[in-house]
């Protein structure tokens, strides 16, 4: 397998690509999809949900299904995006997390950030900040999240348990994660973990399911579920992945 720095460079380069077109209102999600449209982007939302967002944040939709929708969010909430990308997610949060609640966005690649943080401005969001970091390292303190989402980015990641190591220390005690991710099928060979375009594209990086369970439990996750979503690809599936941090909700 690639070292990790040259796993994160490919991975930046090319959601850094993506963001340069999606600034121009073009949709990224087309150079993800090859034969099969419709498996990635804003296709996987429903339409009204979009309508009031800046056209550059739809365009930015990469992701494999909608973590939004199944967060069960509500208000006065604290939510964590993980890899946010253009910021859809997490400006859809915040809408239904309310003033009373917050949206934060961590994301490494600075293109994607700034296409955020404008994104966020078009669309008069104040109640949302984007951080630059890893998600296996992000700056804010422990047990100060509610929920956790992300969408297809943490099968990016190098180090699963370290993702979600970071992700239970951030929640608080009964906290939740509900996230959309690309699962492999079967386990993969050898020369597709060693292929670096394959990494950025979602699948080099893949777990198969019971890989994905078994990281989330030793992380201490209870109540952990995978529910298919839809094909991406041969032998690749986009999956619902809920979790819960154990514990006495205080407060």
């Amino acid at each position: 397998m690639p070292d990790r720095e040259a796993i994160e460079s490919a991975v930046r380069t090319r959601y850094a690509a993506a963001a340069r077109t999606a600034a121009a209102c073009c949709s990224a999600a087309e150079t993800y999809e090859n034969d099969r449209p419709g498996v990635y982007g804003a296709t996987r939302y429903d339409p009204s949900e979009l309508a009031d967002l800046p056209p550059e944040a739809v365009a930015a939709s990469i992701g494999c299904a909608n973590p939004v929708a199944i967060a069960n969010l509500h208000a006065g909430e604290v939510v964590l995006d993980l890899g946010s990308g253009g910021g859809i997610d997490v400006l859809l949060s915040a809408r239904r997390v309310g003033p009373t609640g917050f949206g934060y966005g961590v994301d490494m690649t600075d293109e994607m950030l700034a296409l955020a943080r404008a994104n966020q401005a078009s669309a008069g969001v104040d109640n949302v900040k984007f951080l630059r970091g890893g998600i296996e390292a992000v700056p804010l303190p422990d047990a100060s999240i509610d929920v956790v989402i992300s969408n297809c980015v943490v099968n990016l990641a190098v180090d699963k348990a370290a993702v979600f190591g970071e992700v239970y220390r951030l929640l608080r005690p009964r906290g939740r994660l509900a996230i959309a991710d690309v699962v492999a099928d079967t386990e993969l060979p050898e020369h597709v973990r060693a292929d670096l375009s394959a990494w950025s594209e979602c699948v080099a990086g893949a777990l198969t399911r019971d890989a994905y369970r078994a990281v989330l439990e030793g992380a201490g996750f209870e109540a952990v579920s995978l529910e298919d979503s839809h094909s991406v690809a041969d032998g690749f599936t986009s999956v619902f992945v809920r979790g819960r941090k154990p514990g006495q909700r205080t407060g």
